[in-house]
């Protein structure tokens, strides 16, 4: 059924659980993950005084997303599972549920396999929910797993 799994990664312990889940779809389906990272430089502040390198920030996210990619593709393929990554990036005023929405359509992909954390309250509505938006906005469908 599911030939096409893209997981959205980011260094969480839910998106660890995450991964998991989909690795198992994917020996199940016998199915091609596609792991996915955002950069988002869509909140970096422009204005700085000059004290910060708005580009060395940018190169030190997408280093960060390279290896979190690394370390998440050597996991998939210990479980002799077929990966390939892709590192995304919000492009000014995108946000982080566009991108990974775009990247599923664009591949495409079956299903999307992505962690939640559960917020509430005020903590949802001040960080809301990456989640949240990948569902509203998907055309694919989508796995949520939620963390501890």
């Amino acid at each position: 059924m599911y030939e096409r799994i893209l997981v959205a990664v980011d260094n969480s312990s839910t998106s660890d659980k995450a991964l998991e889940e989909a690795i198992s779809l994917a020996q199940v389906h016998k199915a091609v993950l596609r792991l996915a990272h955002v950069v988002d430089t869509a909140m970096l502040d422009v204005d700085n005084g000059g004290l910060v390198s708005i580009h060395e920030v940018v190169q030190s996210l997408r280093q960060g997303g390279e290896s979190l990619l690394r370390k998440s593709e050597a996991r998939v393929r210990e479980a002799d599972v077929a990966v390939e990554t892709s590192l995304l990036e919000t492009l000014g005023v995108t946000r982080i549920a566009t991108e990974i929405v775009e990247a599923a359509k664009k591949w495409p992909a079956d299903l999307v396999v992505l962690g939640t954390h559960g917020r509430r309250g005020f903590v949802h509505l001040f960080l809301g929910s990456v989640a949240e938006d990948v569902v509203r906005i998907a055309t694919t469908p989508v796995l949520l797993i939620r963390g501890e």
